[in-house]
C-alpha cells in the first residue's frame, strides 16, 4: 500500500507552526552537518523564524563561508562582462560580414569585381540587373505620364484663364455703356417741363 503524499502548505495554527519550525530546523541543521562530514563540504545556513529570530549553522566559520561566497560572486561578476563583450564582438563580426557582402554586391552590380564569379553567379547577376532595369523603366514611365498629365492640366487652366481675360474688355465696355446711358437718362429727366412754351411765347411778340 502506497503512502499518501501530504500537501505542503502554510500551517495556520501558530503553536503548531512554531513546533514544526523547531523540529524541521533541527533536522535541516543535522542534514547539513552530515553532508559536511560525509562529503567534506563547506556549509553555512542562515534561518530567520516568523518572529525574526536568527538561527545559523556553519561547518567551519560563518564569516569565512560568507567571505568565500563574496569572492566567488565578485569573480563571477568579472567573468560576465567578458562573456558580454565576446557576444558583442561576435555580433559586430556578423554585422561587418553583412556590410562587406552588401558592398561587394553593389560593386558587382556596377560591373566591378566580376572576375571571381562563376558562370552561374554571373547569370544570376545578369537576371537581377534585368529585373532592376525593368523596375526602373516602369517607375520612369509612370513618372513621365504623371508629368504629362500635370502639364495637360496646367494647359487647360491657362486656356481657361485666357478666356476669362479676353472677356474682361467686353465686360468693361458694357459696364461703361450702361453707366453712360443711365447718366443721359438722368440728365434728361432734370430738364424743366415748360421750357418749350416760354420760348414760343417770346417768339410771337412784335
Amino acid at each position: 500500500m502506497t503512502r499518501k503524499r501530504i500537501q505542503i502548505k502554510k500551517i495556520d495554527n501558530i503553536s503548531s507552526r512554531q513546533v514544526t519550525f523547531s523540529k524541521r530546523r533541527k533536522g535541516l541543521f543535522k542534514k547539513a552537518q552530515e553532508l559536511s562530514t560525509l562529503c567534506d563540504a563547506d556549509i553555512a545556513l542562515i534561518v530567520f523564524s516568523a518572529t525574526s529570530k536568527l538561527f545559523e549553522y556553519a561547518s567551519s566559520s560563518m564569516h569565512q563561508v560568507i567571505e568565500r561566497h563574496d569572492r566567488y560572486s565578485a569573480i563571477h561578476r568579472l567573468d560576465r562582462p567578458s562573456i558580454e563583450l565576446q557576444i558583442e564582438s561576435d555580433s559586430n563580426n556578423i554585422l561587418r560580414k553583412k556590410v562587406e557582402d552588401k558592398t561587394r554586391e553593389l560593386r558587382q552590380m556596377n560591373g566591378e569585381d566580376l572576375q571571381g564569379l562563376t558562370l552561374q553567379e554571373l547569370q544570376k547577376l545578369e537576371e537581377h540587373l534585368k529585373r532592376s532595369l525593368t523596375n526602373v523603366s516602369k517607375v520612369k514611365d509612370a513618372k513621365f505620364m504623371q508629368e504629362i498629365s500635370t502639364f495637360k492640366r496646367k494647359g487647360v487652366e491657362l486656356m481657361e484663364e485666357n478666356q476669362r481675360l479676353k472677356q474682361v474688355p467686353s465686360l468693361i465696355h458694357a459696364h461703361s455703356y450702361r453707366q453712360s446711358s443711365e447718366s443721359i437718362l438722368s440728365n434728361s429727366s432734370n430738364l424743366p417741363e415748360d421750357g418749350g412754351s416760354n420760348t414760343s411765347l417770346k417768339l410771337g411778340l412784335p
